[in-house]
């Protein structure tokens, strides 16, 4: 079978700095933050009070009574925003009624909230009503077959858990089933609502947190050198993938094309970040589109504001890059979003996306502080114009996990 191109028609974001495209995408431009205190919990005894939650997000607006109680955080924010693209994509419901319409949903930590909340009722000495549906709700999978129950999509329906890279895992996926025929339309993306006391209560032991609590807005400092870690959060980032062939036909907007993804193992250690392997997964999204290095205009960057990440995140771009490694564009979004962990890698592309589409780029806020380790150019005055030397502008965005996996995808502007 040839190989299919594959347009992306719909976007769906629920993120710390607003809900849908129209309310992100200038958010971004303009530097706004979305990290405040956390105000819905305890956090006397933690080191990090601060957080990106999705304020503006209203459960409500998209779910009954009912359901909100049979539903995790996560699966409100990933079924949310699959509404959100649905609806952008201009699809109606009933075309997704279909053995070839597919879900695949990145989560790093699943229903969190549901866990948690039925440990508590169960070590309160037997006193707490525990919840009959903890299971349904808090299963990794339970946003992926909510999502394909609600819209009745009933083609393959896979759930990507690799910590950080998982929402970029499965975009790349989604596009690859696309590309070769095992689905004609995939709803992909990310979601993760990690923001509660336990998890933020093991990063504290694990000091990768940023503690600089007085200034929230001002945290997260990507590639500066007086970072002191990131900036946890929670979000949901969800694409529509169809064949562009379909999608012209159909005379849908089409937002931009997705080229190239490439996935790696640094296979080092289950923490620390690896520049090879790192360098790998860029090399691999390269040949996947058929690009070089020098047809790249933007990077959005992994760049979550820990030590380790972001001076091997420079050394593999450059790595992959060369002296070209000066001359392109990167930002870190995770400045002014923090970082949502399985839905990161999704939102983030989605930016990449929306860069491509506009011809902006948007800044990495906070930095203030040169680092001999991370000299790269790394768009920290504003947002900028997008320039490449290719015919066509190109981005590519890096996403990094824990356990040392890699996952990078490459979008281009749309031209028929």
């Amino acid at each position: 079978m040839t190989e299919r191109r594959v347009a992306i028609t719909g976007i769906g974001l629920i993120t710390p700095v607003g809900v849908g495209r129209d309310a992100v995408w200038p958010a971004l431009l303009q530097g706004s933050t979305g990290i405040t205190r956390i105000e819905d919990f305890d956090t006397s005894k933690l080191k990090t009070t601060i957080a990106g939650k999705c304020r503006d997000f209203a459960p409500e607006r998209f779910f009954d009574e009912r359901e909100l109680t049979r539903l995790d955080r996560v699966s409100q924010l990933a079924i949310a925003a699959t509404e959100i693209a649905i609806k952008d994509a201009r699809l109606p419901e009933s075309a997704l009624d279909s053995y070839d319409t597919g879900v695949v949903l990145g989560t790093g930590f699943g229903g969190q909230r549901s866990i948690e909340e039925f440990c508590g009722a169960y070590f309160s000495n037997g006193q707490g009503r525990r919840s009959a549906i903890a299971i349904p709700k808090s299963m990794y999978n339970a946003s992926s077959s909510n999502i394909a129950i609600r819209f009745k999509a009933r083609g393959p329906n896979l759930t990507m858990t690799t910590a950080c890279s998982s929402g970029a895992n499965a975009i790349g996926q989604s596009f690859h089933m696309i590309r070769h025929g095992h689905a004609e339309r995939v709803i992909a993306g990310g979601a993760d609502a990690p923001v509660t006391p336990v998890v933020m209560d093991a990063w504290k032991e694990m000091r990768v947190l940023s503690t600089k609590n007085d200034e929230p807005g001002r945290a997260c400092k990507p590639f500066s050198a007086n970072r002191d870690g990131f900036v946890l959060a929670e979000g949901a980032g969800i694409l529509i993938l169809e064949p562009l062939d379909d999608a012209i036909n159909r005379d849908a907007h089409i937002y931009a094309e997705i080229i190239g993804y490439g996935a790696t193992a640094d296979a080092a250690h289950i923490t620390f970040p690896d520049p090879e392997g790192e360098a790998y997964a860029m090399m691999r999204a390269l040949k996947d589109a058929g690009l070089g290095p020098d047809q790249i205009g933007y990077i959005n960057a992994h760049g979550t504001a820990t030590k380790l990440n972001d001076a091997s995140e420079t050394e593999a771009i450059k790595r992959v890059f060369g002296n070209r490694a000066y001359e392109i564009p990167i930002s870190s979004t995770k400045s002014m979003l923090g970082h949502s962990m399985g839905a990161a890698g999704a939102i983030e592309f989605i930016v990449a996306v929306l860069a491509v589409e506009h011809g902006k780029i948007p800044p990495t806020i906070n930095y203030e502080e040169p680092d001999p380790q991370c000299d790269l150019d790394y768009v920290t005055d504003g947002a900028r114009l997008f320039g490449c030397q290719a015919p066509l502008r190109t981005a590519m965005s890096n996403s990094f996990g824990f356990g040392g996996n890699n996952a990078v995808l490459v979008v281009r502007e749309f031209s028929k």
